[in-house]
């Protein structure tokens, strides 16, 4: 490739090469100088400057065609880009020489000028004016400017001529004016003596802002309302109040900026003197986990009608949490207690451990068996027990009691444990005491719900209201009337009515004559009495659960169960954890 043919196509080749060709047409002794004499390093130079090469006498002319190749770097400066002049900048004005006073009368923020300690107003600009209206030169801020005042910017202003440091308040309200934020900044007055500190007010207006972050606010606030309400409304009004245990229970929303959550608890009375406890939280917050919150809460009623044990009603809802909402996960104790075994049966999904006081004040903590929160699925749950014997409470609570930022989950749950211990009195006393002491204020950042359980000691009068009796159902018919006379026994010494008694008893021949004729051993007769009701149930070694049925005229058998739901205020069936059924029914007691 010819480089040079080529390179003369390079854009400013030719502009080079023809200026090398004007150079050579200038003799060197006519071409003018820039000062009219010649360089330091004795050549002279041309009208830009620059001193010329040096021409040899043997040189040899031009052929035509031939650009001349390009000249070594350093030989010559390099030619100006286009479009520039090469001039040296013109001269740049100084601050100074910009009039700041009209600058800062244009300015659309509003500043004011004060000097002195008594903060005289020194300038005000035009938009300060069309705000606030003129302001007399010379006048305290404390006469002139009551805005000052109303922004509360008479202290900042103090602060700011004490320390000479400038000072920010951001979004302070004038009423009728608007919202500024201002901005205080220390500044040299030059006076008679010299010198003396002032305090420029750069104050801008935010009106637009303020007013949308309140209606921002309002929504969220308005949001919030509506998401505590529909909480409180899921919640039960109520609670149901066992024979055997005496509950109470609290919830208490975050503070304004805390979104309500899912927190949620209930007491379910099961028939035959057993009573589910139950807590949960839904892992969300705002409405959507308030509505989630309230769908899990039916569905454990309905799955506790069941009168399942309580890993499987956990098992029913970790499928159901997943069908509401995928995205949601929740946690929840599901625990029954039963009289008759003084003591509680749950099954917890990634919930915090039950905890129990006993009368001497010893805290224990329900341990393991713990599974994955509802709606993780895949995972079996299991059933643990813990004793609640008389003279003993248990606590059931949600995460917002115990959690705090920058603090293990476990030093909170310690600290409930020692708030308990001291706990004592009635359990709504026992409510709001764990609450104050683990500092649970209005502010709080999360939502709180607290169940408190007690099964008391009952003495003197009230322990006469309360019996128990039970026979081993021994042999074969013969069993039932042993049943029928060990119950009119009981019933008799237990003062009931006439009509109550007979009912007590006939109820009693017919569920130990269904178990005779359907079950299988082990059976055994259990009465119990409460200041409440009546409860008689027989237990037996076979798990298929009796349903009432209509008996036609001619049949013989199957009138039983509809003779019980005949007599008796309510009654139901169960399977046992160890295996078989019991079937119960229960009569209300005179008040």
């Amino acid at each position: 490739m010819n480089f040079t043919r080529w390179s003369s196509r390079l854009p400013g080749t030719q502009r080079r090469a023809a200026a090398r060709r004007t150079d050579r047409a200038i003799s060197p002794t006519t071409r003018p100088t820039q000062r009219g004499e010649s360089g330091q390093d004795g050549g002279e130079r041309d009208e830009a400057g620059e001193a010329p090469r040096q021409h040899r006498d043997d040189r040899q002319p031009a052929r035509p065609g031939r650009v001349d190749p390009p000249e070594p770097r350093g030989e010559r400066p390099v030619p100006a880009a286009r479009g520039e002049s090469g001039q040296p900048p013109p001269h740049a004005p100084a601050l100074e020489d910009f009039p700041s006073r009209e600058i800062l009368g244009r300015l659309p923020a509003l500043v004011a000028l004060m000097y002195g300690p008594e903060h005289r107003v020194a300038y005000v600009n035009d938009a300060y004016t069309a705000a606030f209206g003129p302001r007399p030169v010379g006048s305290t801020a404390a006469d002139a400017c009551p805005e000052l005042a109303e922004l509360g910017l008479s202290p900042l202003m103090d602060q700011v001529l004490r320390s000479g440091k400038a000072r920010t308040v951001k979004s302070r309200k004038v009423p009728d004016q608007g919202s500024y934020t201002v901005t205080c900044l220390p500044v040299e007055v030059p006076g008679e003596d010299g010198g003396g500190g002032g305090v420029l007010v750069f104050a801008a207006d935010v009106t637009d802002h303020a007013e949308a972050a309140e209606r921002l606010r309002t929504s969220e606030r308005r949001q919030r309302e509506t998401a505590v309400t529909l909480q409180r409304s899921l919640l039960p009004q109520k609670l149901e109040q066992p024979d055997d245990l005496q509950v109470a229970a609290t919830y208490q929303p975050g503070g304004e900026d805390a979104a309500v959550g899912g927190d949620w608890y209930d007491v379910i009375t099961l028939g035959g003197g057993r009573t589910a406890l139950v807590i949960g939280d839904v892992m969300g917050r705002g409405v959507r986990a308030a509505a989630v919150m309230g769908q899990l809460r039916t569905a454990v009623r309905a799955y506790a009608r069941l009168d399942l044990p309580p890993h499987d009603v956990l098992q029913l809802l970790d499928g159901l949490a997943s069908e509401i909402d995928a995205s949601q996960i929740a946690t929840c104790v599901y625990a029954v207690h039963d009289p008759n075994e003084g003591r509680l049966v749950y099954a917890s999904a990634g919930h915090l451990p039950v905890l129990v006081r006993d009368e001497d004040g010893t805290v224990r903590r329900a341990a393991d068996p713990t599974g994955p929160p509802l709606g993780t699925g895949g995972w079996l749950h299991s059933t643990g027990t813990i004793a609640l014997p008389p003279g003993s409470s248990a606590v059931l609570y949600t995460d917002g009691l115990v959690e705090r930022r920058g603090e293990d989950i476990d030093e909170g749950v310690a600290a409930l444990e020692r708030a308990l211990s001291g706990a004592t009195g009635t359990p709504q006393v026992v409510c709001d005491r764990l609450i104050r002491a683990m500092g649970i204020s209005a502010d709080h950042d999360d939502d709180v719900a607290v169940l408190v359980v007690q099964h008391p000691t009952r003495t003197g009068v009230a322990a006469e209201l309360f019996h128990n009796a039970a026979l081993d159902l021994l042999g074969g018919v013969e069993a039932a009337p042993r049943a029928r006379a060990f119950a009119s026994g009981v019933l008799a010494s237990w003062r009931f009515s006439p009509e109550l008694h007979d009912l007590g008893v006939l109820a009693t021949s017919e569920l130990v004559a269904n178990s005779l004729q359907h079950g299988t051993p082990p059976m055994r007769l259990r009465l119990r009495r409460t200041d409440r009701r009546l409860i008689i149930e027989v237990t037996d070694g076979d798990d298929h659960l009796p349903r009432r049925r209509r008996a036609e005229t001619e049949d013989e058998a199957g009138r039983g169960i509809s003779i019980i739901a005949a007599i008796a205020s309510s009654w139901g069936s169960r399977r046992t954890p160890g295996g078989g059924k019991a079937v119960w029914c229960e009569f209300a007691l005179p008040a």
